[in-house]
This record gives C-alpha cells, structure tokens and sequence, in this order.
C-alpha cells in the first residue's frame, strides 16, 4: 500500500524537470526595454552604495589626523565630491567614453564629442542613451563616485601636508583629465582593453590612479611638518 501510494509523487518529481524545460522554452524572451530599465536601477543602487565609500574614507581621514585637523579634512571629504561633480561633467565622463575618434588612438580621446553626458543642445535625450545598455544619467553617477573616491585616495596619503586650495585645484585636475585620462584606457576601450587586461571592478583603474597621485604628491609635499626632528620620529596620534 505504501509503495502504491508514493509512485505517483515519485513519477511526478521525475516528470517535474522535464515541465520546468519546457516552460524555460516558451518563456519569452526579455526585451530591451526591461534590461534597460534594470541596468540603469543597478547603476543607481550600485553608485548609492559607493557614496557611502566616501563617508567611510572622511571617518577613517578625519579619525587619523588630529584634532586641529579633523574639520579641515572633512572639508576636503565634502568638497572634492562637489569639484568631481563638475569636473567629471564638464569634461571628464566625455573623455573616458570616447564617442567619436581618438585624438591619438587608444591614448587620447577628443575632450568634447558630438554626444554629451546629459542631453545636448540639438540631441534628444533618446539618442545619447544607448537601449541595450543602461541610462547615461544612471552610469554617470556611477562612474562618478569611483572618480570622487579616487581624490580621497589623494586626500587620506596628503593628510595634514597640504593646504585646502592647492588640494582643490588638484582635485580638478584629477577628475577631470587625469583618472578619466586613464580609465578610457580599460573601460573606454583604450590599449589597455586591447591588449586583453580587464579590471571588473576598479582595483587598478582607480586604485592604481589614486595611489599614483597620492604617491607624487607625498614625494613633493615631503613628511608632515615636525614628523622628524633630530633623527627621531616624533608621534602624532589621530584625534579618534
């Protein structure tokens, strides 16, 4: 009796696979739209969680300096985001993502192409998004926040060395030529994505960029002011 009463379930679970197969072939197929729409959301909660990097390197900045120091490098914290903003804007988002020719191929793209970040004059908005990817908005923002955490790369190793305006300055100039400069290498299709390398999520695109600036600017700017006196290396502990 009890075998009698479980071969149906039994022959049922085997038949269940089979059923799933060929509901997975009638299933239509996603169209462009819903990946749009999907891709651009991702952008947006992906760069959301990204934002939250930038607290996290102005706790780690302000905690490690001292405490004369901490309001002036949480000022730094806030204020590179407001210039990389801008900067990555006006020009730098244009020269990551080459749309037209290259002014030298692979290297160098031209600073400003027919189509804008956000819709030009004379574009529709329809025609500067590309349908099988995501939004331009949505991936602006997304890319923006990796060129914003690579200035507080800059702003953490320059703690306590450098005064607010020339930091500033800097900062413009790094996320609006220099990290764009160098990401189009990779992700704009440059002779880095030629030659096969692939950086997924920024290790070497941003990381790389920003320690390579924080290390120029540590060699110029030299130790922090009383660090070394005498042959001794002098304590300066964080306010937290």
């Amino acid at each position: 009796m009890k075998f009698n009463t479980f071969l149906p379930v039994f022959a049922a679970a085997l038949l269940l696979p089979a059923v799933g197969m060929a509901q997975d072939a009638e299933a239509p197929a996603v169209s462009e739209e819903v990946v749009w729409i999907f891709n651009s959301l991702l952008f947006l909660i992906g760069g959301f969680l990204v934002f939250f990097m930038a607290a996290g390197f102005a706790m780690l900045e302000g905690g490690l300096v001292r405490s004369k120091n901490v309001t002036m490098q949480m000022t730094k914290n806030v204020a590179l985001f407001s210039i990389a903003g801008i900067m990555y804007w006006l020009i730098g988002y244009n020269l990551m993502y080459p749309l037209g020719d290259w002014a030298i191929e692979g290297y160098f793209s031209a600073l400003f192409p027919a189509v804008a970040v956000l819709e030009p004059v004379g574009v529709a908005l329809a025609d500067a998004d590309d349908a099988a990817y995501a939004s331009t908005g949505s991936d602006y923002i997304f890319q923006l926040m990796f060129c914003a955490a690579t200035a507080s790369i800059v702003s953490g190793a320059l703690a306590e060395r450098i005064k607010l305006w020339p930091f500033l300055i800097f900062v413009a100039v790094l996320t609006g030529f220099i990290y764009p400069l160098t990401a189009s290498w990779q992700w704009g299709g440059g002779w880095l994505s030629e030659a096969g390398f692939s950086d997924f999520a920024g290790s070497t695109v941003v990381h790389a960029c920003g320690a390579a600036a924080a290390l120029a600017g540590a060699i110029v700017l030299g130790p922090r002011i009383g660090k070394y006196k005498d042959g001794k290396v002098n304590p300066m502990p964080g306010s937290n």
